[in-house]
């Protein structure tokens, strides 16, 4: 059996909460030989800053090259509001996606059959829903240059982001997304905004081609950004895979979250370029929630996430498709009996601690590996 490296960063808030659930799970596997994966622990964010003055050290980021996948937990909080730019907690965070090339990110957004209530959406917009956002990660408006603030005197200044995409940026997220609709319902829709914006113009002209010369069985089709943002609300099973840039993803996919009821219950990937020799790919994988200060040491957390972001290791880096399809059977069913932390609570559910609700799902995974 294969040994799998795991780099797991916890990093601030609720973090090393929701973690903890993550490391049982993988202990279990260990101890029944399903898996075997080796585990190392590092600091990122906040907590690395306290210990080092940055957001991820050096080292930090050596080791995270090594691995075969990075856990990743969250980062940030007040405490660390006031801390110089370049070291901010969320700093680590960005070097870990530029430094290890994580240029896809990979955000699902399905609803339980429990949680069809939850949703603020009426449960028949949202029953069934299965939606996969493919933002790119590493380009555009957050990494773009000219990125600065000037004072022009009199009391006036100017900011100024940069969005910028070459050609081949475009080109390896479109065919991640082409390659997950594959596997799907064969649907794409790529979201831009060609109508006001440059880059738009190229994203829309580049993954035209992409189709044309390598995906033509994929339905393709085209919606801009702020009509696909509507269209999440009013009509949200109509999608299968969206893809689309930096800024409009980070926009888009908090709506999609949204639409299953609860920050808490979103995973996400994060995915380089295949290394040519090895057949691997670097990976992150975290929850969608962050650091969540205010409920920090509560035991309030919701670890659905983080679960289902280790699900999403087990299928996109290991190849494990079957033992990830039994994670996410598990927690379907623990929500089937009712079982609720307190962000998805409902009336005459049954609450429970984050260390409840990591227990419950190992021990319906334990029954249908029995």
């Amino acid at each position: 059996m294969a040994n799998h490296k795991l780099l797991l960063l916890p990093g601030d808030g609720i973090g090393p909460e929701v973690m903890a659930e993550v490391k049982r799970l993988i202990d279990w596997l260990n101890a029944q030989g399903i898996a075997h994966f080796e585990t190392e622990q590092g600091l990122v964010g906040g907590s690395a800053y306290d210990a080092h003055g940055v957001g991820i050290t050096d080292d930090t980021m050596e080791r995270a090259k090594a691995a075969d996948a990075v856990i990743f937990g969250a980062v940030g909080g007040p405490k660390w509001d006031s801390v110089p730019y370049e070291a901010r907690p969320e700093a680590g965070l960005l070097r870990l996606r530029k430094d290890l090339g994580l240029f896809a990110n990979l955000r699902p957004a399905v609803v339980y059959p429990a949680l069809a209530g939850a949703s603020s959406l009426k449960p028949e917009l949202i029953e069934g829903l299965d939606i996969m956002i493919v933002r790119e990660l590493t380009g555009g408006v957050y990494f773009g240059e000219p990125k600065t603030i000037t004072d022009l005197g009199n009391g006036q200044k100017r900011a100024i982001d940069t969005q910028v995409y070459d050609t081949y940026e475009i080109e390896r997220i479109a065919r991640v997304a082409f390659d997950l609709a594959r596997k799907r319902r064969n649907k794409l829709t790529s979201m831009e905004k060609r109508n006001v914006m440059k880059s738009g113009v190229l994203w829309n002209e580049v993954v035209t081609q992409v189709h044309a010369r390598e995906y033509k069985d994929v339905t393709l089709e085209h919606q801009l950004a702020d009509s696909g943002g509507m269209n999440l609300v009013k009509s949200p099973k109509q999608f299968d895979v969206i893809v689309t840039d930096n800024l409009f993803g980070d926009m888009l996919s908090d709506i999609a979250a949204m639409l299953t009821g609860s920050l808490g219950m979103l995973p996400s990937a994060s995915l380089g370029e295949i290394d040519a020799k090895t057949k691997k790919r670097r990976s992150l994988f975290e929850p969608v929630h962050g650091s969540a200060p205010d409920i920090a040491g509560k035991g309030f957390a919701n670890p659905i996430a983080m679960l289902a972001s280790f699900g999403m290791a087990l299928r996109y880096s290991f190849e494990m498709g079957a033992l990830a399809d039994r994670l996410d059977a598990a927690i379907a069913a623990v929500l089937a009996k009712g079982l609720r932390t307190a962000d998805i609570k409902s009336e005459g559910a049954t609450v429970a601690s984050t260390s409840q609700m990591g227990e419950a799902i190992l021990r319906e995974l334990q029954a249908l590996y029995a």
